[in-house]
């Protein structure tokens, strides 16, 4: 465990004994996640390549003799309902879902619990706060009460903390977060197959510094155009699947050449949500391909390439995030850059030349001064491991 990591431990325990009268029986932590490229593929069946990030949350919690939940975050006060409630908008959704699928599976007992919350994580930014949140709700639970943490399979403890969110939280996410919060390596990216949930590691060259810039623009999964956004791809499904006569699971299945063919059969927007899916698996895989080879300019082209794609075909950039991404280039250290998470909104990724990387934060946040008049938040930080007791 490192320091810092045994520190916040500590320091955890310690505000939850303060607050509940006791210490914890269990605590846990676990990362954000940012996407380095495969974006809105994800619940279409397609390739992702996230890394954890340094930033967490950290919870820790004690079981109850009765249904009732309290819990206490430093960033977000105090929240209180029984376990069987329906959700009541708050982030103690993501906890008390987490704790009632885990209760379905039949691997927690039904019971209330206390929870307390730290997070360097910030809420909104497309970083993976509310997966970070129930996974390691989900391991604290599981070893507050004796149940299966060392056994489990992470991938489905991964399913099962994106049910929390689908269907208890109201937030039709894929698996992505959940998966690459709890399943992640030091120093690797995951390329994942958000179909079969088959995974391999991708090592981040040596010397390769991974950058966050918020954008400043506050977004949230429940709005509109997140759902939007899938629903022009089931429409899209629909329609090739009517097109082509053939049986398809998701939009990742059809080829280049069969979304040409799709031109006359689907709607316009449903044909760029449609390419955009299809083109952004096939940077998927050459991203990878370039990392593995140490061609960081070809990995750079794809993500730049992925960036143009969310904007043009699928519609989720801002003008902050065009301007992040454009006025990376050409500076110095630059690798590539995109927007990463859900867009509309959120933060932008940059890949960044260690020896350059202070150089390149430095300018890039007098650009956007110049721009916005106001400082952009930005985070230096490396590929992480995943989830863990503390």
């Amino acid at each position: 465990m490192e320091p810092h990591t045994r520190e916040g431990g500590l320091e955890l325990r310690a505000a939850f004994a303060a607050a509940f009268g006791a210490p914890p029986a269990a605590a846990a932590r676990a990362p954000g996640r940012v996407n380095l490229i495969g974006e809105h593929t994800d619940y279409n069946g397609g390739l992702v390549l996230p890394a954890a990030i340094e930033l967490a949350t950290r919870v820790a919690v004690r079981m109850r003799s009765d249904s009732r939940v309290v819990g206490l975050s430093r960033e977000r006060g105090a929240a209180s309902s029984e376990l069987d409630e329906p959700p009541a908008g708050d982030w103690l959704d993501y906890a008390r879902g987490t704790a009632r699928v885990l209760a379905d599976a039949g691997l927690l007992r039904e019971s209330g619990f206390e929870i307390a919350v730290r997070s360097d994580l910030p809420e909104g930014a497309g970083l993976s706060s509310s997966a970070a949140l129930e996974a390691a709700t989900s391991l604290a639970l599981l070893a507050a009460s004796g149940g299966p943490e060392v056994a489990l399979d992470r991938p489905d403890l991964a399913r099962l903390c994106q049910r929390a969110e689908a269907e208890f939280a109201g937030v039709p996410c894929g698996i992505m977060d959940q998966y690459a919060v709890l399943c992640s390596e030091p120093g690797s990216a995951l390329l994942l197959d958000c179909a079969s949930l088959v995974a391999s590691r991708v090592p981040l060259p040596a010397g390769v510094e991974i950058q966050i810039f918020d954008t400043g623009v506050s977004r949230g999964l429940r709005s509109g155009g997140y759902a939007q956004r899938r629903a022009d791809c089931e429409r899209a499904l629909s329609g090739a699947r009517r097109a082509l006569g053939r049986k398809l699971a998701s939009l990742s299945e059809l080829s280049i050449e069969e979304l040409a063919d799709l031109a006359r059969s689907l709607d316009p927007v449903a044909l760029r949500r449609a390419r955009h899916v299809v083109s952004e698996n096939a940077r998927v895989r050459e991203f990878a391909r370039a990392l593995a080879a140490g061609e960081l300019e070809r990995a750079g082209a794809e993500m730049f390439a992925s960036h143009e794609s969310l904007r043009s075909d699928y519609d989720v950039t801002v003008p902050e995030s065009d301007a992040l991404v454009e006025e990376s280039r050409g500076l110095p250290g630059c690798i590539g850059a995109r927007m990463t998470g859900a867009g509309l909104g959120g933060c932008t990724v940059h890949l960044v030349r260690a020896e350059q990387a202070s150089l390149f934060a430095a300018a890039l946040t007098d650009r956007f001064r110049a721009r916005f008049a106001r400082e952009p938040r930005f985070w230096r930080t490396r590929a992480a491991g995943g989830a863990g007791l503390i």
